[in-house]
């Protein structure tokens, strides 16, 4: 019983190890790549394809909320938001976000109007876009199919937890004709999100986005110490 904790403290302090001459390297300056992400680069593609459409994105960071165990992917997807708000605002695309938990909603907005703030398009955002529709799992899924439909999205962009309504959402994006982009780590929404999204993320490809994206040093050691 001992032998086996002191094994797994060694372990530990290894990993930790790992992770900290990682950071160190990247913040040193020496270049740390991570493989490409088709799913990622497809956001650049989806809006693009909004703004020759003139139509607007739809963006959900899931169903989980700020806690429990489905807490990271929800950061995740928020930081995503962070990356594709800019987007946005660079090429005066209209962004709908669609929150299910309450808690979720200020973080979200505070994301959004941010990434305006930093591209000098302050003026561009639109708080009303940012919308909080019921923190019931199916009454969340109802709203947001119906925002989809209403506004004819040219991209429906969910990222995060997501439970028996992913298909719902990825369905009505379909009606639409809109260009899906999708990544999970609830492993049960996998082969769904495959079947029925245009680029997907799987698992932890996801908690690698930000890092992908935003190419800060400290994340992208991160990343490669735990790989």
């Amino acid at each position: 019983m001992i032998q086996g904790r002191i094994f797994t403290f060694w372990l530990l302090v290894l990993f930790v190890g790992i992770m900290l001459y990682s950071m160190r390297k990247a913040k040193s300056g020496k270049p740390i790549r991570i493989r490409r992400l088709p799913a990622l680069d497809a956001i650049d593609e989806a809006m693009g394809r909004a703004t020759e459409m003139g139509r607007p994105v739809h963006f959900t960071p899931g169903l989980a909320n700020l806690t429990g165990l489905d807490a990271p992917q929800t950061l995740a997807a928020i930081s995503i938001l962070g990356y594709v708000s800019k987007l946005a605002a660079q090429y005066d695309v209209r962004l709908i976000v669609t929150i299910r938990h309450a808690e979720v909603y200020p973080l979200a907005l505070e994301t959004m109007r941010e990434s305006y703030q930093v591209s000098d398009k302050i003026d561009k955002f639109v708080p009303t876009d940012v919308q909080y529709l019921s923190n019931q799992q199916f009454a969340y899924a109802t709203g947001a199919c119906g925002v989809i439909t209403r506004e004819k999205v040219a991209a429906n962009i969910m990222m995060g937890a997501f439970w028996a309504e992913n298909l719902m959402l990825a369905e009505v994006g379909n009606q639409v004709n809109a260009l899906q982009v999708s990544g999970t780590a609830s492993l049960g929404q996998v082969p769904l999100f495959v079947a029925t999204t245009d680029y997907f993320l799987m698992g932890e490809e996801l908690d690698a986005a930000s890092a992908y994206l935003s190419q800060d040093a400290v994340q992208l050691g991160s990343v490669h110490g735990q790989d």
